[in-house]
Order: structure tokens, then C-alpha cells, then sequence
């Protein structure tokens, strides 16, 4: 008896083991903790204070909105110029932000808070509306907005300044991006996409996530038409950007490989790039949008915990956010003395 004890005890804890991994999902991936700089951050460097999280850009202003912590609020910056225009108060943290349209809002999820801030640009004055359990992220498709409520397992569905719906998605939401009428939602718990059709609210799929997904933005394809509808989701666990067709049968068409933990994600339509920033590196690369997967043409070094970035449409500018110290980064990718 005492020789099968060590084995069968080994076998008991397998199964335990297989056991919780069918009824609890792995905690969701998280970008790298980054090394100390090894190079001078590419282009104009911000030095905001406190810890720089999320950037969206509007391209008809020109104005970034950029959220921090220590103290919490919100500031809009003028690309062009490099300085603040305003600085609004938020009294609890947001994360990500987004644009509601060109010209704004500014869409910025307050997770502490359960409420979706309305930022107007260029004036900052602000509203809110009551949103789902810790709401992570926000997306606008055909006159809704669509936020991620990481906290319930739910998609809160707004349109006439209120609530319209909640939806259930899988485990733990984060990055959601809309497309021509798909909005795609990362179950960065459930290492899964769904996809959601923008005018029906039903369910139209979901896909694998990969390893660990955390965001996804929404871009053309490299088709002859370029017009091709493509999701980018970053799979930070595994070092990769996925890509998935949109449409009625939405699903993984490709992978490309982004070493160094990547996290943040942003689209460049009009020049047909997306951005990526690698967070055990302190760095961003620059991709070129293929038939499939999109690949890499350049790369740049950034400020340290890269962990959101944005583009202006209108320049072409790249703005990348680090939560150490709360810098700002803008760069011209066509400067060849940045790289």
C-alpha cells in the first residue's frame, strides 16, 4: 500500500487540478512589468505625472485625451503643439478611451464607478450614464455604444444618452472594437472573441483568443479592394497580434508574431499600418497591413510601460502613454533618425 501512495496521491492531484481548470478559468494576461530604458524614447517626450494609461486621438480637433492616475483626471493635449488645452477631474480613474465619432465625445469607462464619462471636445465638459459591473472599454457602432463590463460578463448596449441592453458575453470582457455593423469583444478570461451583430444585439460567433488576449481595435485588410473588414486582437499572453474576418461568419484567419509582451493597439486606416507596443521591451512596432496577417516594417523606442497607443489620422503622428511618471510620447514614423 505504501508503494502506490505517492502516485495515487499525484493522480488525485491531477485530477483536482484538470478539475479547476474546467470550472475557473486563468487569471486574465497582463502586460509585462518593464526593464528600466536601454534608449532615449523616439520623438517628443510629456512628462505629465503620475501614471499614464489610455489615449485616444481626435483627428478633427487634433486634441489626445490621456488618462492618468495620481491625481486621477483627464487631460487633452494638442498634438501638434505638445501642450495640455484642458484638464478634467475624474474623481475615480479611467483606463482605455475612445471616440464616439470625429469631433468626439471622448468615451472613457470610469471602472470604479460603473459609468460611462462623455467627454465633448474641444470644450471638456463632461456627462455620464450608468453603465455594468467595472466597464473597461467602449466601442460606438450604427448611432450605440457598446462598453465592455469586465466585473459582469456583460456588454452594456447605450443609445439615446441611456441603457438600452446588457448583453451576455464569455468570461471577463476587456477590448471591444466595432466594423461595419460587428462588434468584436476580447474574453480575456475566457481566452475567447465574441462577435456581436451591432443592429440585432444577437450573437453572431466566437472564436479562440489564443493564449491571453487583452485588446482589439477594428481595420481594413490588405485585399486589392483594401476595404476588407479585419479585427487585430493582441495576444499579449502569447506574443502575437491575431486576425479575424468580420461579417456573418466571423473567424481567426491569421497570426503574426509581436515578441516582448505586447498590449497596447492602434489603427492607421488611412496609411494601412497598426501599432503595437511591447511592454517587456519598451518599444512600439510599426506593421504593414498584409491579405492576412500584418507585418512588421519598423520599430521604435518608447517611453517605459508602454501601455496604450493611438494615431493621428490627419498627421500620421503616434502618441504612446507609459505609466512610469506619466510621459507622453509623439513621434513622426517618418523620421528615420527615430527608430
Amino acid at each position: 500500500m505504501r508503494g502506490h501512495g505517492a502516485p495515487l496521491a499525484a493522480l488525485a492531484l491531477l485530477l483536482l487540478a484538470g478539475c479547476g481548470s474546467a470550472d475557473h478559468n486563468p487569471p486574465a494576461a497582463e502586460p509585462a512589468v518593464s526593464p528600466p530604458l536601454s534608449a532615449r524614447p523616439a520623438g517628443e517626450l510629456l512628462r505629465l505625472g503620475g501614471e499614464a494609461e489610455g489615449v485616444a486621438i481626435d483627428p478633427r480637433t487634433g486634441l489626445a485625451a490621456v488618462s492618468l492616475r495620481g491625481p486621477n483626471r483627464i487631460e487633452l493635449i494638442d498634438v501638434g503643439t505638445g501642450r495640455t488645452a484642458k484638464r478634467i477631474t475624474t474623481g475615480d480613474p479611467a483606463r482605455h478611451l475612445s471616440l464616439a465619432a470625429p469631433g468626439g465625445p471622448v468615451l472613457a469607462p470610469i471602472e470604479y464607478r460603473d459609468e460611462l464619462l462623455e467627454i465633448e471636445l474641444p470644450s471638456g465638459r463632461t456627462s455620464s450614464i450608468a453603465v455594468g459591473d467595472f466597464p473597461h472599454d467602449a466601442a460606438p457602432s450604427d448611432g450605440r455604444i457598446f462598453v465592455s463590463d469586465e466585473g459582469g460578463d456583460t456588454v452594456s448596449v447605450i443609445s439615446g444618452g441611456g441603457s438600452e441592453a446588457e448583453l451576455a458575453v464569455p468570461e471577463q470582457p476587456g477590448g471591444i472594437a466595432a466594423a461595419n455593423g460587428a462588434v468584436a469583444v476580447v474574453a480575456v478570461a475566457a481566452r475567447e472573441v465574441a462577435f456581436i451583430d451591432a443592429s440585432s444585439l444577437r450573437r453572431i460567433g466566437t472564436a479562440p483568443g489564443g493564449a491571453g488576449p487583452s485588446h482589439v481595435v477594428a481595420g481594413p485588410g490588405g485585399g486589392p479592394a483594401g476595404d476588407d473588414d479585419r479585427f487585430y486582437v493582441v495576444d499579449t499572453g502569447g506574443d502575437a497580434v491575431l486576425v479575424y474576418a468580420g461579417g456573418d461568419d466571423p473567424h481567426l484567419l491569421d497570426r503574426a508574431n509581436v515578441p516582448g509582451s505586447p498590449y497596447g493597439i492602434a489603427v492607421d486606416e488611412r496609411q494601412g499600418r497598426i501599432w503595437v507596443t511591447q511592454t517587456a521591451l519598451n518599444r512600439v512596432v510599426e506593421m504593414k497591413v498584409t491579405e492576412l496577417a500584418p507585418k512588421i516594417i519598423a520599430s521604435y523606442p518608447t517611453v517605459r510601460q508602454p501601455n496604450s497607443v493611438a494615431v493621428d489620422a490627419r498627421s500620421g503622428r503616434v502618441v504612446v502613454v507609459g505609466r512610469d511618471h506619466g510621459e507622453v510620447q509623439i513621434l513622426d514614423p517618418g523620421d528615420e533618425t527615430a527608430r
